[in-house]
């Protein structure tokens, strides 16, 4: 069996005890500082806020919708248009 086999074993050894030297203080305060098992941080809202829009009882929309003629300088142009309110029901 050749002896060259131990070297590298004993010097990845040498490496996890330096590094277990040098961050073990880290890792065991890190430990403590982490939140139990189960539980979630809260993680700040995240998007855009929504608009809701509540009329008072028994209304209702109506809309309105024409064409108009507009003259472009591609050419004329039939473009739709609409207009919406709120009625009494």
């Amino acid at each position: 069996m050749p002896r060259k086999r131990p070297l590298p074993i004993a010097g990845l050894a040498m490496f996890a005890v330096l590094m277990l030297a040098v961050f073990g203080g880290a890792v065991v305060a890190g430990a403590k500082a982490r939140t139990p098992v189960g539980q979630w941080r809260s993680a700040s809202p995240q998007g855009h806020p929504r608009i809701e829009i509540n009329p008072r009882p028994l209304l209702y929309r109506r809309c309105k919708d024409w064409y108009v003629i507009q003259h472009r300088p591609s050419g004329t142009v039939l473009f739709p248009e609409y207009h919406c309110w709120w009625v009494r029901g």
